[in-house]
């Protein structure tokens, strides 16, 4: 009996230190802590379009400019841009895991200067965006915004 448990100690402590700490990290490497400089131009008719363009930065020096159109529809109208405006990554973990299509769903109003806040997803990954404009806009709309990478 004291040899059994003597055994299945000594696999046990074999099995534990042959798992090392960085082997599950190496698998899922930490956030990249990306952001984004963007300016953006939209205009609304019950169709909503936006079109602008983004610098994205990353902790580990990585960077991309990028290109951003958003299509969508709903009861909406207006003409709006924002300069200057910033967005955060969470949950990036490759560069490449930034483009794509993320899922807008908006109620907005304003009239001159105005500030903009939203959070916008795609999968694990989310990019919430903020920045100030100009222009006049009422309404609520869903869509969908495309980041895609300018060569």
């Amino acid at each position: 009996m004291k040899r059994n448990l003597l055994a299945l100690s000594s696999i046990v402590i074999i099995a534990a230190m042959t798992v090392h700490p960085g082997t599950v990290q190496a698998e899922h490497p930490a956030d990249l802590g990306c952001k984004m400089q963007f300016s953006l131009s939209t205009w609304s008719i019950i169709y909503k379009q936006s079109e602008g363009h983004g610098l994205i930065t990353c902790q580990n020096g990585q960077s991309m400019h990028v290109k951003i159109v958003a299509r969508g529809g709903g009861l909406t109208a207006g003409k709006s841009h924002i300069d200057d405006g910033t967005g955060r990554f969470t949950d990036v973990r490759s560069m490449s895991e930034i483009l794509g299509h993320y899922g807008d769903a908006e109620v907005h109003a304003g009239a001159g200067r105005a500030s903009e806040a939203q959070v916008l997803t795609k999968g694990e990954v989310s990019l919430a965006l903020s920045g100030t404009g100009e222009g006049i806009d009422l309404g609520i709309d869903v869509g969908e915004v495309t980041l895609s990478q300018v060569k």
